[in-house]
């Protein structure tokens, strides 16, 4: 069996990189006395994968991780062991028991949720006021990071969904293993956009993970 379970990135290991937070796992799994599944070979490890890497710097309120089990677990003794072998910040909210051959996580992704608080309060109001005009240009031009170099690429269908209210800027936006808006690439062309040429502080908080159900719809990636 395969247990996907849903936990926490807290704001206090935000700068915390995504090996670490594998490493991280993998202790706490050892530790729990859970009946892990090990890769066969010379350096035999535990077989856990993720639904998506979060960037260092951001937070995440329900990242899915992807655990095979050796023999079978109840879903909550999975939760009470592997909570109490995990830090604070990175607590387990919900865990799920699929068979072996339930799809892995990273094909069904369509999407994710995005909470983006403006630390300074000036750039918050000009921000939140620019996005209708944004979204209302038939291109967005954003710059994208590749393996040799800096592209141009439009990101406006790449956004589902964008608005904000008071310091928060609420956005759904495209991430799959081919193509995806990260939030640094939506706040360039919102800064853009308002005007501003500053550097504004914004704390990135991935609220949840979003796949396509049967009839086309977007739901928490952890229900498929």
């Amino acid at each position: 069996m395969r247990m996907l379970a849903v936990f926490e990135k807290g704001e206090r290991i935000r700068h915390i990189g995504h090996l670490d937070i594998q490493r991280s796992v993998q202790r706490g799994l050892r530790r729990s006395g859970l009946p892990v599944a090990y890769s066969n070979g010379f350096n035999p490890h535990i077989l856990v994968t993720f639904a998506s890497a979060l960037s260092t710097g951001a937070c995440g309120k329900r990242e899915i991780m992807d655990v095979t089990m050796a023999e079978d677990v109840s879903e909550a003794e999975f939760l009470q062991k592997m909570n109490k072998a995990m830090p604070p910040e990175m607590q387990l909210s919900e865990a799920r028991a699929v068979d072996r051959k339930h799809s892995s996580l990273p094909p069904l992704l369509r999407a994710a949720q995005y909470d983006l608080l403006i630390r300074e309060e000036r750039f918050a109001g000009k921000l939140i006021d620019a996005i209708p005009a944004m979204m209302a240009r038939e291109t967005i031009p954003a710059m994208r990071k590749t393996k040799t170099a800096l592209k141009e690429c439009d990101i406006k269908p790449l956004i589902y969904s964008l608005n904000g209210k008071n310091q928060h800027i609420y956005g759904m936006l495209v991430l799959t293993e081919r193509e995806s808006c990260k939030p640094g690439m939506l706040m360039e062309a919102l800064c853009r956009e308002a005007g501003i040429e500053e550097e504004v502080r914004v704390l990135i908080t991935r609220t949840r993970l979003l796949g396509e159900n049967e009839n086309g719809q977007l739901v928490p990636l952890e229900t498929l």
